[in-house]
């Protein structure tokens, strides 16, 4: 449906040379630094080096200007390389194209004012500092900003941040030292005036990391998952991200590009996954037969292959369509490929597990923590019901009920 164009094709292949070549070989080395608790493993510091001398650096931002590092992709441009990237958890990392970092950085390059962009998105994209955004509360079901808590109130020239937030992704890691966090500075405003965007330092008096959260008993050191707490903390008036009050519209901002950009990963995990099938479905043999005889094999293999190729379709579709007419008017879009890349991701996830047997489930395989991540997906970002609800409100919407009644017969 969508051919890459010549440029975006070239690019991909400069990175799968690179990711083959340098990033693939290094994953033995990689696990084991991590492992020994390097939250940023040495080899990935040094092919960070080698990979921005290169220029194949900040290549998720398609606002990216002359004078920033990088190279400046579309989002549809980005989808090949993206899925390069995916085929690793820790590689997106090596070209400074991961998330939280990435939207993040977008959000800085829509909204800061000259200062802030000096101040955070500057070394954000230089690599010389990560970055985490705090939404998500424990106490209240944080899919409907309207019920956040966290309160944002004007003391003069300051604004004090008080509140507890949950799986902020890496504000708790040692690279952090930006926290976007939102909070409620009027609650009496309509539901989506109500909050708004702080710039908050990592280490601000008042901001207490409480625990690396473990997700389906996994705890990592390298990409963690941060609850934390804001207690009177002191943040000058000029680091509001934004107009007072746009917080919600904002977020939107940041999440339509954050969803994309974990699909386009999730499918490159996913050819993985596949590959690794069929390789083990041809090497094992039961009842006298190889596993790939057999029609539940098969079966797998198979329905895992239309699926992706469905969704990688979905993808580059909402990936145009970002780039065309923009986040809010492929809203629908981007909620139906959070939800079915969420949804293939785990089955093919899960099938990859099945065919693995008794070393699927031990860490001796990607399968048991990309089923893990999967499960996840269908959480994070927004839980399917939610966009499952979005999608049916837009899709009324868009209908053209005018003339059904000549499909139907009887009285």
């Amino acid at each position: 449906m969508f051919e890459l164009p010549e440029k975006a094709r070239a690019i991909q292949a400069e990175v799968e040379q690179f990711f083959t070549e340098h990033v693939l070989p290094a994953n033995s080395q990689w696990q084991k630094e991590a492992s020994d608790g390097f939250a940023r493993p040495p080899v990935e510091m040094a092919l960070r080096d080698r990979a921005k001398a290169l220029g194949l650096w900040n290549m998720a931002l398609p606002r990216l200007t002359e004078d920033e590092p990088g190279m400046r992709l579309s989002n549809l441009e980005f989808t090949g390389v993206a899925e390069v990237l995916g085929r690793l958890e820790w590689a997106s990392r090596v070209f400074n194209c991961h998330a939280p970092d990435v939207p993040n950085m977008e959000l800085l390059q829509l909204f800061a004012t000259e200062k802030q962009r000096e101040q955070w998105l500057k070394p954000l994209l230089e690599g010389e500092m990560g970055s985490a955004f705090a939404m998500t509360e424990p106490d209240v079901a944080s899919s409907d900003p309207a019920n956040l808590e966290t309160c944002i109130e004007r003391d003069g020239e300051y604004f004090i941040l008080n509140g507890r937030k949950w799986f902020a992704s890496n504000a708790g890691h040692e690279h952090c030292e930006l926290i976007i966090a939102v909070g409620v500075t009027d609650p009496e405003a309509p539901k989506s005036q109500r909050q708004s965007l702080l710039l908050v330092p990592r280490h601000a008096p008042g901001v207490d990391i409480i625990r690396n959260l473990p997700v389906f008993d996994h705890t990592s050191v390298t990409n963690m998952h941060t609850e934390l707490t804001f207690t009177d903390v002191r943040i000058p008036v000029d680091q509001l991200l934004g107009e007072r009050g746009a917080g919600f519209s904002i977020g939107q901002a940041r999440l339509g590009p954050a969803r994309l950009h974990h699909c386009m990963r999730a499918i490159g995990e996913c050819e993985v996954l596949i590959s690794l099938m069929v390789e083990r479905s041809q090497a094992r043999s039961t009842f006298g037969k190889r596993i790939d005889e057999y029609g539940a094999t098969q079966a797998a293999i198979s329905l895992s292959r239309i699926e992706l190729d469905q969704c990688r379709l979905l993808v580059q579709r909402a990936a145009h369509l970002l780039d065309t007419v923009g986040n809010k008017v492929a809203r629908k879009q981007i909620s139906m490929i959070k939800v079915a890349v969420a949804r293939v991701y785990q089955d093919i996830a899960d099938r990859a597990v099945q065919i693995y047997g008794a070393k699927g489930v031990t860490s001796d395989t990607p399968a048991a923590r990309a089923f893990n991540r999967a499960r996840a997906f269908r959480i994070y970002d927004g839980p399917d019901e939610v966009h499952l609800q979005t999608i049916a409100r837009l899709e009324a919407a868009d209908q053209d009920l005018s003339h059904v009644a000549y499909y139907l017969s009887g009285e």
